[in-house]
């Protein structure tokens, strides 16, 4: 869309600045312009009978009567498909806070700009915008609501396939693991994500049935790549709920060297949605786990309940730092002190650091910087069947 078609608000309380902006705007091509002194007035514009709809708002956050994070929070429950840029003296780290609260809410942001603003500034992330791929939060199809009924019917008839995301070593840039990711091939709604029925599975104590099922499929992905001299390690999901379970590290280690698979070949990646109620029997899988020669990573690090404490009492192998952190982390000077951190303290406990959620080469470049080991993501690859993933392996250069 050219800049002559939007229809952009502009929210400031003060005068100077906001006729600066408009200004600004007009020198791009900007003809629609609409501006509002506060939050509340900004609803007004954009409720008024017959009004056109606002494409962008460039929103203030201190303002009188209703600031802009009100602002961003109804914008959020009405499900607007305006379009926002932060525009604000608050510091970096505070900016970045409303900027990760304005996606919760679901607001499509644009980026943000510190003031005093700059023409450039603006210029790039107008010309972000397209209006074609605005898909308003209440127009996205929701994946179907599954019964538990239905998942076990999938699990059993082995409708469950896993897809494999790359796992990369940032010093030699060599393909060295990847992860099996569960995705259903429902016959009905195509593939259907993980979240549509780990949760109901986890709560009624049925992930295990799932979590065999995809170590049997992974273990022979695993026999085929090695058949094939890729000499990579395959990460399997394990759910913390399964450890209560003590004979759980003897069957996992009987399916993998039934299909001819040695275990120092498969990571089972420990996900922590729920507290350890029962420590005792984890930590006797866990380490058996480790003494039968499964790797151990600790999934999700510094999120829910995977914490420094489980450090100390598991041998885990490799700890995965969650891609919450590692998301804009190069450009959040609190997020970089924390995945530092954390690569610090896997070196220091002799454990591999896995960065997950790596998307653009300003990531790859900086964890390496780091000495990060390992890295996950977009930026490398979305996760896919394991014929897509051959290929992968066979042209793959960092």
């Amino acid at each position: 869309m050219k800049a002559s078609e939007l229809n952009i608000l502009v929210v400031e309380d003060d005068d100077f600045q906001r006729r600066m902006v408009g200004n600004m705007l007009r020198s791009l091509g900007v003809t629609a312009i609409c501006d509002a002194g506060n939050g509340k007035q900004a609803l007004d514009v954009l409720h008024a009978a017959n009004a056109k709809t606002v494409d962008i708002a460039i929103c203030d956050m201190n303002m009188p009567e209703m600031d802009g994070m009100e602002f961003l929070r109804h914008l959020g429950q009405e499900k607007a498909a305006t379009s926002i840029i932060i525009l604000s003296t608050l510091d970096r780290a505070l900016l970045a806070s409303v900027a990760k609260m304005s996606l919760a809410y679901g607001i499509n942001l644009l980026g943000v700009i510190e003031k005093p603003i700059g023409l450039a500034q603006l210029e790039l992330l107008i010309s972000q915008y397209a209006r074609a791929e605005i898909k308003p939060q209440q127009t996205v199809a929701a994946a179907p609501g599954f019964s538990l009924e239905e998942i076990l019917f999938g699990v059993r008839e082995k409708q469950f396939e896993p897809f494999f995301q790359p796992k990369v070593d940032l010093k030699t840039g060599w393909v060295i693991g990847v992860e099996a990711l569960a995705r259903w091939m429902h016959p009905e709604h195509g593939v259907i994500a993980p979240y549509a029925f780990i949760n109901l599975l986890e709560q009624s104590s049925q992930i295990d049935e799932l979590t065999f099922l995809m170590l049997e499929k992974a273990v022979a992905a695993s026999r085929l790549l090695h058949d094939k001299d890729y000499a990579i390690s395959i990460s399997v999901n394990l759910s913390l709920t399964s450890l209560t379970d003590i004979t759980l590290a003897n069957r996992i280690t009987q399916v993998v060297r039934d299909a001819g698979v040695d275990p120092h070949q498969i990571v089972l990646e420990i996900t922590e949605s729920a507290a350890m109620t029962e420590v005792a029997p984890a930590l006797e899988n866990l380490a058996r786990l480790r003494m039968h020669g499964f790797g151990l990573s600790i999934d999700d690090y510094g999120t829910g309940y995977a914490s420094m404490q489980q450090l100390t009492r598991i041998a885990f192998s490799e700890l995965k730092i969650d891609q919450s952190f590692v998301k804009d982390f190069a450009t959040n000077p609190a997020l970089r002190i924390i995945v530092e951190s954390s690569i610090d303290m896997a070196h220091k406990l002799r454990v591999k650091s896995v960065a997950e959620g790596v998307e653009t080469q300003e990531d790859w470049d900086m964890l390496k910087s780091m000495g990060c080991d390992t890295a996950q993501g977009y930026f490398i690859a979305k996760p896919m069947n394991l014929t897509s993933f051959v290929e992968f392996c066979a042209g793959y250069s960092a």
